[in-house]
């Protein structure tokens, strides 16, 4: 049995940053305004740039723009942390998207969903399993909406060579549990990944991490990366006391708002990030912005968020 490349997967320990795509006032790319997005999340800590995914809006870029921007973040990482980037839609078109962040230089893929159609399992398994073998970067699959496996089905991905883990969006924790007994049970001694990768993984982080899954995604990191670690701190070196202040304070709070608009999960943090001071641009559509009121609410609920780790007062 071939074991994940150490290339990425050994590499992604930490938080994973998943930076917003910067729009100018024109509608195009403001590959200057990304590169700034990124230089900062890897200088506050980063331990991977998963660029051009879900909160990149990797389903409103062209495959020119998906190019450059993966080019980009290889670059400002230089090699500091990897670069993981999106693969989507259906086959064919997720293999010309591998072969764009291949030829870019990224570490890894992030496989999504299939776009629209709805398949059963072994049609998804021909799909990853197709992906995987049209490059030479290591894959995570990415499980949400229209593709959510069995364990069967995870086991069998995970004998294929250069997939590397599995991301999981659903937030089902008895077939997560299920799953990663069976890969454990078939594959002795197989390392394979798993992340939680629900749009505010904080949230459960705590559940998560007592069915042995360790690693997430963090959408406040690409706004806040104090909260984001501080937050990551506590929940590894076992402070509850912290872990539970921001998640009553902060992470709940933030996570009632998320659910009060569509697309909120990515709109509302590009939002979250030009309140800190990037000028990032607007959600393209079919995404919309969040409304006045819930951006004055996001920028409140920030100041609360900060002002919980003694960075500045609360706000009154």
């Amino acid at each position: 049995m071939t074991s994940p490349s150490p290339a990425l997967a050994e590499r992604l320990d930490g938080l994973l940053f998943f930076p917003v795509t910067a729009f100018g006032p024109d509608g195009g790319l403001d590959l200057d305004v990304f590169r700034a997005h990124v230089r900062a999340g890897v200088a506050a800590g980063a331990a991977a740039v998963f660029a051009c995914c879900g909160t990149g809006e990797f389903h409103a870029l062209t495959a020119e723009e998906f190019g450059a921007l993966v080019a980009a973040a290889v670059e400002e990482t230089a090699g500091r942390v990897p670069v993981v980037a999106g693969a989507g839609y259906g086959t064919a078109l997720a293999l010309e998207y591998a072969g764009i962040a291949e030829q870019a230089g990224a570490d890894g893929l992030l496989a999504m969903p299939p776009y629209l159609v709805v398949a059963d399992q072994a049609g998804l398994l021909r799909h990853y399993t197709a992906l995987a073998a049209g490059t030479s970067l290591d894959v995570i699959v990415y499980q949400r909406d229209n593709a959510v496996f069995t364990p069967e089905t995870v086991v069998a991905l995970a004998q294929v060579p250069n997939i590397i883990g599995l991301k999981d969006g659903c937030g089902d924790l008895d077939l997560m549990q299920r799953i990663i007994s069976a890969v454990r049970t078939e594959l002795p001694g197989h390392d394979f990944l798993y992340f939680n990768g629900l749009p505010t993984a904080e949230l459960t982080g705590l559940a998560y991490r007592g069915i042995g899954v360790r690693l997430y995604s963090s959408a406040v990191f690409a706004f806040s990366p104090e909260i984001a670690l501080a937050f990551n701190r506590a929940l590894t070196s076992g402070d509850d006391a912290t872990v539970d202040k921001l998640l009553d304070g902060f992470y709940r709070p933030l996570v009632d708002l998320r659910n009060q608009g569509r697309g909120y999960a990515v709109s509302l943090v590009k939002a979250a990030v030009r309140l800190r001071g990037l000028d990032v641009g607007e959600v393209r559509p079919p995404l919309s912005e969040p409304s006045p009121g819930h951006i004055k609410e996001l920028g409140e609920l920030i100041e609360r968020g900060l002002a919980l780790l003694g960075d500045r007062p609360a706000a009154t």
